[in-house]
């Protein structure tokens, strides 16, 4: 309340200092009028000693704004030294200081030593008055005040040296890691998670408040060829180029193309979509049929400049791009209904006409396919840190600074809540897939994996449990499930746990969309629209209003009537559903539709447009489920911890207990790969849960006929071998991220219906399905001390490595913790891969214990079975029992690895795993220190208790040391044991 009625006093102080130039502070703020440049206001707000809050408004005051969906209450009282000069306000804490231009607004942030952090470009503040525009709103824009209609776009730009580096954003599935110089659209889509917050190598991180589309780099859209180059048909025709479409009968079409902007439909019943939109694919041929059509566009393309220009293809079904006969885009598919984007650069010199073919398959009868370049910018505009945002009601931003990029998350998780600790099961295997359709599948199928002794704890029921007609109603079809108690309790005396999807989509005939709609809680343009699902006849519906509280809480009401308290156990105080799949919640209410049709959609909102409030649904429908959960139990002993699995993510989901998965990504290589920078994006955007559809969602159709062929025959032909080694190689790189989840579209995922017993296939799966388990003491120390320490699990090398510049875009390495560096093999048939060292210490291979100098750039065997992983010296690694599941017996004997060649530090964090008594301080750590100089290994006092917590155990010290190798053995290993009953122990080695 003081922070609150200190800012209202600083904004009427600010009413009364109406000249240009003048300042005032209050309280570790700082405001000032600039003498030039757009904005009017600047504000400068010390949150804490490494976060400094700037504002910047073209109004001559700040605007009064909703609460934060992004930032919780802050609870700091920082302090800070207010200065002044005759051209500047600077705000100092301990850490860094933050200084502003009277004359033009401009801010430059500096560590305590006078250094500068980050200055702001010439003119980097730029403001734009916004207007929403009717058809953003849709059929509800009487609705709409116009208030909420007008706010302001903005850019910011800030210079950024040659060395560095920019990570974050969110989850992107272009294969890019460090951003420096690249171009991303920020919005949520299937597969796309769009977070605002950047992190640079040069330990600051940028957070903004915003909730709408926004860009990273260049501040305007991708355009057409034809606007950036000049465009020559085949025959050397100028204005466009030539398309060819044959069908699969072999009749063809030949017709010219002034562009290649076919990546959208609109419903055809849609009035809005027919009086003001007339692009997409229906300006494809008329009456042409897309399925197992071969489609080339092709020509000449002549650039106004030399440069390297940025390309954006997106695609759907097949596509290879050639440009001046080299081919730069290799084969790529993505399924018809869930396209993609590619980028790529290429260099063109100026005014020379260089050949252009797009060589495209659609796959379906409804397909997408776009081309589009980016205008020419300088080098130093591109190198520049630049962010866009549509429509907020200021300028909004945190900068946040600490020694390490460790230290810049713990900043972002200050202000965007703490992650809890996440239930140990969660770590454990996750089997879905699309999708089981009875609850025998799901029963029979848990208790295989118990009979083959694979580990295990969660399994997934998909969508569509439901009755046909009865999506949204939460309940499920009794002729398939007839007795879900029945089904549950089978599930949990399997030792299994039970994870179900619940949209926030809703059939317009059920009794919930009728109780939501009502109160006025449910989206119009869907129905207004006429718009059928893809389910049977097809069935009209819409998605329920998140941002209102009202339609959170009635919607974990009726989550909670139909599944969760239905079928929880009173008498032993458990749940019956342990986790919840929010799927869909980007939201999206249809697919591959045009940007502007997609915000009226799912809008207007309670809180305003959907155009100002586009990327946040998902936290607000995180917090649905999460407190709704949570408020079942009343803090009750033993509370069940919630956990969400979602599709979309945004700022602070952590804070929920939440989740995300890079959605419907395709079985191919190429997607493979992307997940690896995807994942190590998102977790750098500081969120620290992420997984993947393992082993690719949407299959190609030659691997549905070769699997049709197996099961026909028995013959495993070329297709087969590839889709096997393509599922290992996918589970050999799961084991490493967060989440250890397979799902997908038929094939089935499970490891028997991958491969048979006696394949290499099965037996790599079940050796990474152990070796997962074995590591739990050391997964669940990490998911601990995320909460504890704000720490990050997988993690792109530049964290821990970052004076080493050779790491700052690795795309396919990362630490899984601080003691694994995960190596997963990208590519068809390779037996080999290449890889770095950092230099900063020496290497252990895990698998045999052999040693190796950092700094080296090395090929090194990838059999069929493993993947490459190493162990940096001073690692310490304390491995568990063989389980099946994560809580079938304690470590009561932990083999614990520790790597010499440098000291080494390891925090062993226990508590009961499935509840929240660690809240009340029911938790207990093991510091172990490694001194590499005395060889000596010192397991310090136990701090803390909880209810069944070991009171002694054994630790069986395993030194691998450079002179003496020693291969992983995780059953009896020769070591030094410890008995321990949680006083300190050191022995020498």
């Amino acid at each position: 309340m003081r922070r609150l009625i200190l800012l209202s006093l600083a904004l009427t102080i600010c009413l009364c200092f109406g000249q240009a130039g003048e300042a005032l502070s209050t309280d570790c703020k700082v405001m000032v009028r600039p003498t030039s440049g757009q904005a009017r206001v600047v504000c400068l707000q010390v949150v804490g000693d490494g976060i400094v809050r700037v504002r910047a408004t073209t109004a001559n005051v700040l605007p009064d704004k909703r609460e934060s969906l992004i930032i919780v209450p802050q609870t700091a009282n920082p302090k800070c030294h207010i200065s002044e000069t005759n051209g500047t306000m600077s705000v100092k804490t301990a850490r860094m200081q933050a200084v502003v231009s009277k004359q033009t607004g401009e801010v430059t942030f500096k560590d305590a030593k006078g250094e500068t952090l980050l200055h702001e470009s010439s003119g980097g503040k730029r403001f734009w008055s916004y207007r929403v525009p009717d058809r953003e709103i849709g059929v509800d824009i009487n609705n709409v005040p116009e208030s909420q209609r007008n706010g302001l776009s903005w850019q910011l730009v800030f210079d950024s040296p040659d060395d560095e580096a920019f990570y974050g954003l969110g989850q992107h599935q272009a294969h890019e890691l460090n951003m420096k110089g690249k171009n991303e659209d920020l919005f949520q889509y299937n597969t796309k998670v769009s977070v605002p917050f950047v992190i640079s190598n040069k330990h600051y991180g940028i957070l903004w408040d915003t909730y709408s589309y926004c860009r990273f780099g260049m501040a305007e859209d991708y355009l057409q060829a034809g606007h950036v180059f000049r465009l020559y048909d085949k025959h050397g025709r100028e204005g466009h180029l030539t398309g060819t479409y044959t069908d699969s009968n072999g009749q063809q079409i030949v017709r010219d193309e002034d562009s290649i902007y076919y990546e959208y439909a609109c419903p055809p019943k849609s009035e809005i979509a027919n009086r003001t939109d007339n692009g997409g694919t229906k300006n494809l041929p008329k009456g042409f049929k897309l399925d197992g059509a071969k489609v080339v566009y092709e020509g000449f393309i002549e650039a106004p400049k030399d440069d390297d220009y940025q390309f954006l293809l997106y695609y759907a079904g097949y596509v290879r791009v050639f440009i001046g006969g080299k081919e730069v885009v290799p084969e790529i598919w993505r399924t018809s209904w869930n396209p993609n984007s590619h980028k790529f650069s290429y260099r063109l010199p100026q005014g020379q006409r260089q050949q252009l073919r797009i060589e495209w398959r659609p796959d379906g009868g409804e397909s997408y396919i776009g081309l589009r370049v980016a205008r020419p910018r300088s080098q130093e505009a591109r190198n520049q840190l630049s962010i866009w945002s549509e429509m907020s009601p200021d300028m909004d931003y945190y900068f946040i600074y600490g020694s390490t990029m460790d230290e810049v998350i713990g900043g972002y998780r200050t202000l965007t809540g703490r992650a809890p600790v996440y239930p140990k099961w969660a770590l454990g295997f996750w089997q879905s897939r699309e999708r089981y359709k009875t609850s025998q599948e799901i029963e029979t199928t848990l208790a295989e994996f118990r009979r083959r002794h694979i580990p295990i704890d969660n399994i997934v029921q998909d969508w569509n449990y439901w009755p046909e007609d009865q999506w949204g109603s939460h309940r499920f079809e009794t002729a398939r499930y007839p007795d879900p108690q029945a089904m549950l309790d089978s599930v949990h005396r399997l030792h299994g746990r039970f994870m179900i999807s619940v949209w926030p989509k809703f059939y317009c005939n059920t009794e919930n969309y009728k109780e939501l709609d009502k109160n006025g809680w449910m989206y119009h343009q869907s129905p207004a629209d006429d718009i059928h699902d893809w389910v049977g006849k097809g069935y009209k519906n819409s998605f329920y209003d998140a941002y209102s509280q009202g339609a959170r809480k009635l919607f974990w009401k009726q989550m909670d009537d139909n599944l969760y308290s239905k079928f929880n156990n009173a008498k032993t105080m458990t749940a019956g559903i342990d986790a919840w799949w929010m799927d869909a919640s980007e939201p999206n209410v249809r697919d591959c539709t045009p940007m502007w049709y997609r915000k009226a959609l799912c809008g207007p909102t309670a809180l305003g447009t959907s155009t100002e409030y586009f990327n946040a649904y998902s936290i607000v429908n995180a917090d649905a489920i999460y407190n709704g959960q949570r408020s079942v139990w009343q803090g009750r002993p033993n509370e069940p911890r919630v956990f969400l699995l979602t599709r979309s993510g945004f700022a602070g989901l952590q804070r929920y207990s939440t989740a995300t998965w890079s959605g419907d990504i395709g079985t191919r290589w190429e997607d493979m790969r992307a997940q690896m920078t995807a994942g190590m994006n998102y977790s750098l955007a500081g969120l620290p849960f992420w997984g993947m559809d393992q082993g690719g969602f949407s299959v190609e159709r030659r691997y549905m006929a070769a699997q049709n062929v197996w099961n026909e025959t028995g013959i495993e032909n070329e297709d087969l071998k590839e889709w096997r080694e393509l599922q290992t190689r996918w589970c050999q790189f799961g084991c490493f991220v967060p989440l250890f989840r397979a799902h997908g579209q038929w094939p089935y995922r499970e490891p028997w219906n991958i491969a048979p017993d006696n394949h290499p296939a099965y037996k790599s799966i079940l050796w990474y399905h152990r070796l997962r388990y074995q590591l739990m003491p050391y997964l669940y120390s990490m998911a601990g001390r995320v909460h504890t320490n704000h720490y990050t699990m997988m993690r792109a090398l530049v964290m821990d490595f970052g004076t080493d510049r050779n790491v700052l875009d690795i795309k396919d390495q990362w630490m899984f913790g601080p003691s694994l560096m995960a190596c997963p093999v990208g590519e068809y048939k390779a037996r080999t891969r290449s890889i770095y060292l950092p230099k900063q210490t020496g290497w252990y291979d895990l698998y045999s214990g052999e040693h190796l100098a950092g700094g080296q750039h090395l090929t090194v065997e990838a059999p069929y079975e493993r993947i490459p992983v190493y162990v940096p010296a001073g690692g310490i690694i304390p491995f568990g029992p063989e389980m099946e599941w994560t809580d079938e017996k304690p470590a009561e004997l932990i083999q614990l690895y520790v790597y010499a060649g440098r000291d080494g530090w390891f925090t062993l964090y226990e508590d009961e795993g499935t509840n929240y008594n660690y809240e009340k301080g029911k938790c207990a750590t093991i510091d172990i220190h490694y001194d590499d100089t005395a060889r000596k290994i010192t397991i310090g006092n136990r701090k803390g208790s909880f209810p069944g917590m070991l009171k002694s155990r054994r630790f069986n010290v395993v030194l691998v040391a450079k002179e003496a190798p020693k291969p992983l053995n995780m059953a009896n290993p020769k070591g030094k044991m410890i008995n321990y009953s949680g006083k300190e122990v050191s022995i020498n080695l």
